[in-house]
This record gives structure tokens, C-alpha cells and sequence, in this order.
């Protein structure tokens, strides 16, 4: 089957901790897994040749989680930028994130910066990690945004529309998801890019994200390259005027 790609594909990453659960190994054990498997789906989505990928990798409720959880995915995220990143320029890889960053520590903000630096040249892939990030929180954001903006007369009322809100967001200038796919069975979306997903398809399955494979993507791809996007009423020609 010839696939069509989405220009953006973004992954809700879930199933660590009950991979890890069914083995009788700890929780931590499932995120390390899962970290390798997320290296290598990014590589195979750069290597297919997929535009933009958004991975959710840290969520804002995810600080709920015991500390020492948190403590161990910090270092996981630290141990991954320091070791991934000139692999991530050979591979032409552009990084990027999104989310509250003030609440990371502050050598991990660090490790982020540099990555981001080190890739900011690539011309590939563009990955972007979704870390101490939650869609509602980035949206209020981005009404505040507007609303500073009409108290200094540099917006009128009339100004606000759905491509200017688009433009306050964090995700702004990549392009909406095409495709959001998750793992593990669950069926929801978890405050993640709600409005970005106003016309994505949506792919869950059943497998937890340590045991997900390439093999896996591809039928998630072949799964959105059999859909028909009618955005509504509108015809699927909608969606090139918009990207």
C-alpha cells in the first residue's frame, strides 16, 4: 500500500507503568522501556518521511505522580537529550518542546536548551516533546495573551478569530495534527492538543507503548491512509488550503 503520511502526527504515549505491571517489574522499568521505544519510533517516522512529530512525553497532572516517579522520568528526559542529540543532528532531527518548562529542574531545562541549539539547523524531522504540558493550561495562556493585547489597543475585538488564537498557542507555526495516535487501549485524549485536534483522526490501540513497533505505526498509517477527511462539509481539498 502506497501510504499517505500526515504532515503531523502526534503520539499520546501510554501503557509504561502497566507493561511494567505485568512483568512484576517497577514502574520505573516500564519508562525506561518505553524511552527506547520512543527513540526508535522517532527515527522510523524521520526515515518515512513524516514532517512534524509530537510526542507527549510529560503531562501537567503527571506532577501529581510520587515524587520519586517524577524524580526518575526528569532524569530519564536528561539521560535521553544528553545521549540522543548529535544522533538526532545526524539524522537531520530538528527538537523542540512545549509546555511549562519553569517547572523543570533547572539542569534539565538546561539539557533542553542545548538540544534544542544543537538541532536547530536540521532541516528534517521536526520533533517536538510535549513536557509539563496540559492543552487547557495553553489555552488559557493564549486567551490572557489576547486579552493583554486588546487592553494596550494592539488588538480590537473584531480582531480575534480562530487563525489569531492558532497563532497564541504553543504549537504555533507547526501545523494541526493529522493523525493522534495512542497506545494502550485507553480512549481519550487527556488534555492534550484539544484545540489542534479540532479535524484529527484519531488511531488507539490496544498495544502499551513498550511493546510498540514499527510494524505497529505502519498499520496506524495504513489505518489513516484508507480515511476520507471531509472536515465537516467540506471537501478533503479544505485541508491542503491549510496547511
Amino acid at each position: 500500500m502506497n501510504l499517505k503520511l500526515p504532515k503531523h502526527l502526534a503520539i499520546i504515549m501510554d501503557g509504561n507503568g502497566r507493561w511494567a505491571k505485568l512483568k512484576n517489574k517497577p514502574r520505573v522499568v516500564g519508562h525506561v522501556k518505553g524511552t527506547k521505544v520512543a527513540k526508535q519510533i522517532i527515527t522510523d517516522c524521520s526515515r518515512l518521511g513524516i514532517q512534524n512529530l509530537t510526542l507527549y512525553a510529560f503531562s501537567t497532572e503527571n506532577w501529581y505522580r510520587p515524587q520519586n516517579e517524577v524524580s526518575f522520568l526528569m532524569k530519564i528526559l536528561r539521560r535521553y537529550l544528553k545521549k540522543e542529540t548529535q544522533n538526532l543532528v545526524k539524522e537531520n532531527i530538528r527538537f523542540s518542546v512545549i509546555g511549562d518548562l519553569n517547572r523543570l529542574p533547572s539542569d534539565v531545562i538546561e539539557t533542553i536548551k542545548n538540544s534544542i541549539q544543537a538541532t536547530a539547523t536540521c532541516t528534517g524531522l521536526n520533533l517536538i516533546f510535549a513536557i509539563s504540558y496540559g492543552s487547557q493550561q495553553e489555552i488559557t495562556d493564549a486567551m490572557k495573551s489576547i486579552g493583554r493585547s486588546l487592553l494596550t489597543g494592539e488588538l480590537n475585538l473584531e480582531d480575534i478569530d480562530t487563525a489569531l488564537i492558532s497563532k497564541r498557542l504553543s504549537t504555533y507555526p507547526t501545523p494541526d495534527p493529522d493523525l493522534i495516535l495512542r497506545t494502550s487501549g485507553e480512549q481519550r485524549i487527556s488534555n492534550f492538543l484539544l484545540w489542534q485536534a479540532a479535524y484529527a483522526e484519531f488511531y488507539f490501540t490496544d498495544v502499551l507503548w513498550p511493546n510498540f513497533t514499527k510494524s505497529d505505526l505502519l498499520t496506524a498509517l495504513e489505518s489513516f491512509t484508507k480515511r476520507q477527511r471531509r472536515f465537516g462539509a467540506l471537501s478533503e481539498a479544505h485541508e491542503n488550503l491549510n496547511h
